[in-house]
């Protein structure tokens, strides 16, 4: 078989179209636009991460450790944050007893109180039956509050 001829369709071989002729390399083809390189990131500053910063002082680190390792000085000072805590919220419910409890009281020594109406209801019921939610949800966001703040003062004295 020789390279002057190309197979076609019918089985017949034809000649080979380039034969004698030079063959001319194909013109470079230039770019249409150049695709701009997309910008490098930002560089992100570094910050090295140490256990112990300078401007903590040697006491905060303790008080961590001591409250990670569980030891009894730890314990200790949970302990305190849960007695404060305890306090308030019975502080509060001392409150609301004497509140709502004063109630009877006031029914019994003045008897005129109970036939007492207000916008046509007996102020008695106001006062037994629509009254103590309120109260029961002012007290509740106060104690939430209180100990929120003790738990921020806790924080605050473990890393001061």
């Amino acid at each position: 078989m020789t390279d002057e001829f190309y197979p076609s369709v019918d089985g017949i071989r034809a000649p080979d179209p380039t034969l004698g002729k030079s063959v001319q390399p194909e013109p470079p083809v230039e770019p249409v636009a150049e695709v701009a390189e997309p910008e490098p990131p930002p560089r992100i500053r570094r910050q090295r991460v140490v256990l112990a910063e300078p401007s903590r002082s040697s006491g905060s680190l303790r008080a961590r450790v001591e409250l990670e390792q569980q030891t009894s000085w730890g314990e200790l000072l949970i302990k305190d944050l849960i007695k404060i805590q305890l306090r308030s919220g019975l502080a509060l419910a001392a409150l609301v007893v004497a509140l709502l409890g004063s109630l009877p009281a006031v029914f019994f020594l003045w008897p005129g109180f109970t036939e007492l109406n207000f916008v046509g209801i007996p102020l008695a019921w106001l006062l037994l039956a629509v009254a103590p939610f309120p109260l029961l949800f002012g007290v509740g966001l106060w104690y939430n509050r209180l100990a929120e703040r003790h738990e921020r003062d806790f924080v605050d004295m473990i890393e001061n």
